[in-house]
């Protein structure tokens, strides 16, 4: 099993992405703990990989409180004595121009999708230095790598991709990786009522990466777990672009 002996903490855990890394990192013999806002949801996935002969735990995190992250992170110590890995998958996203974009609008998706990364990273570097090293993985976007529509979103995404590369100098020699994963269009919860929620959108999204298909969750959570596990042990401060060939136009 690729993340044997291996324990997880997942951001964002309860649906789309993250349930998906959830469950094929149980599958992959880690113990996970997954932490989201969504309570039955976040549950649902905690009975499904238990009842599956996995190991898991849902906790309640709000990815903007120091507090709450500090509290998951004790959490998954208490119950399963280290942390290996934080996966830092939450986020929102909004697309709207600068004009368009309010002031608490760009407040709220810069405090989810890059605060929230950097408490999560913060919380969890002294207890994966403890366990000896292991991998930070943040869930960026190719709205990260280049300009577009997004305002707020494309900046905080941007903001994930600098702070993963500062965290992997700068904790190197403590054995602590941490890369960022890049998607294209990935149908999710988070992005299906904004691109794909017509015939004409889901066309036009699919048609925009030459291999013909937007993405699924599954798509994603394989690059993750390549980056969570030992397999990955030469990459840091690296970017993992998954996007059916959209950039490379």
């Amino acid at each position: 099993m690729r993340l044997e002996n291996k324990v997880a903490l997942i951001s964002g855990g309860a649906r789309g992405m993250g349930a998906v890394e959830a469950k094929m990192f149980a599958a992959e013999g880690a113990k996970v703990v997954i932490g989201d806002m969504l309570g039955d949801e976040g549950r649902q996935v905690e009975a499904e990989i238990n009842e599956s002969g996995g190991e898991c735990v849902f906790v309640q995190l709000d990815v903007t409180d120091e507090n709450a992250w500090q509290d998951a992170v004790a959490t998954t110590v208490a119950r399963f004595g280290k942390l290996d890995i934080l996966i830092n998958n939450a986020g929102i996203a909004r697309i709207n121009s600068v004009e368009d974009t309010t002031s608490e609008e760009w407040d709220l998706v810069m405090d989810i999708n890059a605060k929230g990364v950097f408490l999560g990273t913060k919380a969890a570097i002294p207890e994966i230095r403890k366990a000896g090293g292991g991998s930070i993985v943040n869930i960026s976007s190719i709205a990260g790598l280049t300009g577009g529509r997004t305002s707020s979103y494309a900046a905080s995404k941007g903001a994930v991709r600098l702070l993963t590369k500062s965290t992997a100098i700068q904790y190197a020699a403590d054995g602590i990786r941490c890369n960022s994963v890049h998607p294209g269009v990935i149908e999710t919860p988070m992005t299906t009522p904004i691109m794909l929620n017509t015939p004409e959108g889901r066309e036009l999204n699919a048609s925009r990466h030459p291999l013909g298909r937007f993405g699924q969750p599954e798509d994603i959570a394989y690059g993750v777990l390549f980056l969570a596990s030992d397999e990955s042990s030469f990459m840091t401060g690296s970017e993992l672009v998954i996007d059916g060939g959209l950039t490379a136009q």
